[in-house]
């Protein structure tokens, strides 16, 4: 504990250090680094997904350095510091795990999840979706707002309703499309296909956001072996000649 406290202020003391000496860190704001920490952030997410330890320390790293940043920069705004913040969020923790800190009993996660909607309710909070960022990507606020709903009940009883409802939605889809409806109409009915489809992944236990990452990296893992092995440029290429390349490939990465 000593050690990880003895870091932590060495971090507080760097970051009064850059702010008063450092040019470009004097200069920073809260909207100046916002889309740095969103970039340190998706970082962090590629680092997890490639299960590099290495990556994963030092984004991490980075982050903290830009939660210190901004709890400096309010500092001096006089409107909080570090400190406050860190409070903020333990206050919030125990209050928010009466099974812990209290006499509740619980008998798994799911009936914690419950018990944490039900009391950011109780603290004042004004619909259970409240906590879900307007700025996060539309897949994963689709996956959260659904698992958050659920925690008061809206749900499906069987993953088998969630198909049913899957095909509805790809019917009706379809609908647009043999009928030559709005681009407005189709664009509704393709989103009504990715919430169900995101829906049916939550109950099968799978993150949608992750599932489409991996397949992400595996085409372009699969593309950059056909840009590397290429013959002549891609445009003089057929698409059956590309199509080889992309079977090679499949046999090389084993995936």
């Amino acid at each position: 504990m000593e050690s990880k406290l003895e870091a932590f202020s060495r971090l507080l003391k760097i970051m009064d250090e850059l702010r008063e000496q450092c040019p470009w860190d004097r200069k920073q704001t809260f909207q100046s680094l916002r889309n740095l920490t969103i970039e340190e952030t998706y970082e962090l997410a590629d680092a997890i997904l490639d299960n590099d330890m290495t990556e994963m320390k030092e984004e991490i790293g980075d982050i903290m350095l830009h939660m210190v940043f901004y709890a400096k920069i309010a500092e001096e705004k006089k409107a909080f510091n570090i400190a406050d913040a860190l409070h903020a969020v333990c206050d919030k923790l125990v209050a928010r795990h009466p099974h812990i800190y209290g006499d509740v009993k619980v008998q798994d996660e799911e009936e914690v999840k419950k018990n944490w909607e039900e009391l950011k309710l109780k603290e004042g909070k004004k619909s259970v979706l409240s906590g879900v960022p307007n700025s996060l990507p539309a897949m994963v606020k689709a996956y959260r707002m659904q698992d958050k709903t659920r925690q008061v009940g809206f749900e499906w009883e069987n993953a088998e309703q969630v198909w049913d409802k899957v095909v509805e939605e790809m019917t009706e889809f379809k609908e647009t499309l043999d009928n030559d409806m709005s681009q407005e109409k189709q664009e509704e009915e393709f989103g009504d296909v990715l919430f169900s489809l995101v829906n049916f992944a939550r109950f099968k236990g799978i993150d949608p956001e992750t599932a489409l990452e991996k397949i992400n990296k595996k085409f372009k893992r699969r593309f950059e072996y056909i840009e590397s092995n290429a013959p002549k440029a891609l445009k003089e290429m057929t698409l059956e000649e590309m199509d080889n390349l992309w079977n090679e490939a499949k046999v090389v990465y084993k995936k």
